[in-house]
């Protein structure tokens, strides 16, 4: 009865053991990942009882994509404007790129959030802006980052 106790309290430290390495092989494995999300700051812009929220998800110049994760967040204003119609990228030189798509539910309610994509630009700008236009009569929301 003895040994049947010290095999089970021997088999469970070693199931303990490879679960604690495995949790930190994964959050070793997602470290750079959660870099490149959290690489560039989160903008927001509050006017005419509209919070707009954006957050870079990839902005490097090998990506296929640029990405955005666009919020947009009111209790008293119908959010009906297409994202992708009503934004433009805009580089350090001032040339303007026009969205690609917008991955997120279909505008109206209150509340919008989604995934605004662009193609990226080459070579790579020192900054950019993304311009959100004529949300709840405000003609310009302006986020700019730096890119690295």
């Amino acid at each position: 009865m003895k040994k049947s106790a010290i095999y089970i309290i021997i088999a469970f430290v070693v199931v303990a053991a490879v679960l604690l390495l495995l949790s930190r092989n994964n959050t070793a494995g997602n470290s750079p990942s959660q870099n490149t999300a959290s690489a560039y700051e989160t903008k927001t812009d509050s006017q005419a009882e509209v919070n707009v929220t954006v957050t870079p998800l990839d902005l490097k110049s090998n990506s296929a994509q640029w990405k955005f994760d666009v919020g947009f967040n009111t209790h008293s204003v119908e959010l009906n404007q297409d994202p992708s119609q009503v934004s433009v990228l805009i580089d350090d030189q001032g040339k303007q790129y026009q969205p690609v798509s917008w991955q997120g539910p279909q505008p109206g309610g209150h509340h919008l959030e989604g995934i605004l994509i662009f193609n990226p630009i080459s070579p790579l700008p020192k900054s950019v802006t993304l311009k959100i236009l004529g949300i709840a009569g405000v003609s310009s929301r302006d986020f700019t980052w730096t890119l690295k």
